[in-house]
C-alpha cells in the first residue's frame, strides 16, 4: 500500500486525514496546517522534518490529545483523539524533571498518578534505567546528572507506561554532537527490542535518516506535506552507515525536498 494511501486503514496505527489549525489571534488569524494527511504503520518510526515554527510541533501537540484540531481527524488504534491517551507517551526536547525528586522518582510519576502498584512500577523503572545504564544513578537529584543523563531519564519516564505510540519532540536539540550520536543509537535499541510506533520531530536531516524508516517533509507555514520518502536501509544501523552513498543520497533527497 503507498505510504500516502488512506482508502485502507487496517493495518494503520495512526491516521492523519485532511488535518488543519488555525490559531485565531485577536488581530489576525494564522493558518498552522493545511490539509496534511498521512498513516503509519504499527511499529514503525517516522521523522518530520521542516522549516522552524511551520506546524512540526503542532502536529504532535494535536496526536497527544492536547492540542484542538481545527479541522480533518487523528485517529490511534481507529479511535479519534479527543484528549490525551494513556497508551501515548509525549517526550519534550527539554527533560522537564522535577528537581525535587530523584531519578527513580522521576521515572515513576506517571505510574503514581494512575494509581498503579507501587511494588510493580518501581521494579520497571529499575529496569528501564538498568537498560539505559542509570541504575546506579537511581537516587541522585536531576541537577546531578549531564544533559544526556537527564534526556535518558525522561526517555525512561516515556516508556515506564508501556506506551504503544511514542511522540518526540526534537528531543536531542540541546545535547553536544556526541552525546546526540550515543542517545540515538540509545533510541534505536529501544525501539529494536519493544518495536513502538514513534513519531519524531528533529531538524536534523542526518538524525532523521539515521532513526527512520520513513521521513515527511513540511513545507513552510501553513505546514503541507512536501515529501514523503521510506528509508530502506537495513537495521540495526551503526554510525558508520553515514558514511554511505545511500545515506548521503537520502539525506540528498530530503535537503532538496526542503528547498535547499
Amino acid at each position: 500500500m503507498p505510504e500516502g494511501n488512506l482508502s485502507d486503514t487496517r493495518d494503520a496505527h495512526v491516521v492523519v486525514e485532511n488535518v488543519n489549525k488555525t490559531y485565531e489571534l485577536r488581530n489576525d488569524v494564522v493558518e498552522s496546517i493545511r490539509q496534511v494527511s498521512f498513516e503509519l504503520e504499527r511499529g514503525k518510526f517516522l521523522s518530520i522534518v521542516g522549516p522552524s515554527g511551520c506546524g512540526k510541533s503542532t502536529l504532535l501537540m494535536m496526536m497527544a490529545g492536547l492540542l484542538r484540531i481545527s479541522s480533518g481527524s487523528i485517529r490511534i488504534d481507529n479511535k479519534i483523539v479527543d484528549g490525551p491517551r494513556r497508551q501515548t507517551s509525549l517526550m519534550l526536547q527539554t527533560p522537564t524533571l522535577f528537581p525535587w525528586r530523584s531519578v527513580l522518582s522521576n521515572v515513576a510519576f506517571p505510574m503514581e498518578v494512575f494509581k498503579s502498584d507501587r511494588a510493580a512500577y518501581e521494579g520497571e523503572a529499575l529496569k528501564l534505567l538498568a537498560m539505559t545504564g542509570l541504575a546506579e544513578f537511581k537516587d541522585r537529584l536531576p541537577e546531578q546528572l549531564s544533559g544526556g543523563m537527564a534526556q535518558r531519564v525522561s526517555l525512561c519516564r516515556a516508556l515506564i507506561t508501556n506506551p504503544e505510540l511514542l511522540l518526540m519532540d526534537e528531543p536531542f536539540s540541546a545535547l553536544d554532537a556526541l552525546t546526540r550520536d550515543d542517545m540515538s543509537l540509545e533510541l534505536q535499541r529501544i525501539q529494536e527490542r519493544f518495536r513502538k510506533t514513534v513519531i519524531f520531530i528533529t531538524h536534523s536531516i542526518r538524525e532523521a535518516v539515521f532513526l527512520s524508516d520513513r521521513v515527511i517533509v513540511f513545507s513552510p507555514r501553513p505546514a503541507t506535506i512536501a515529501l514523503d520518502l521510506s528509508i530502506d536501509l537495513p537495521r540495526p544501523r551503526t554510525l558508520d552507515v553515514q558514511e554511505t552513498p545511500e545515506f548521503n543520497r537520502y539525506c540528498g533527497v530530503i535537503r532538496a525536498g526542503l528547498g535547499r
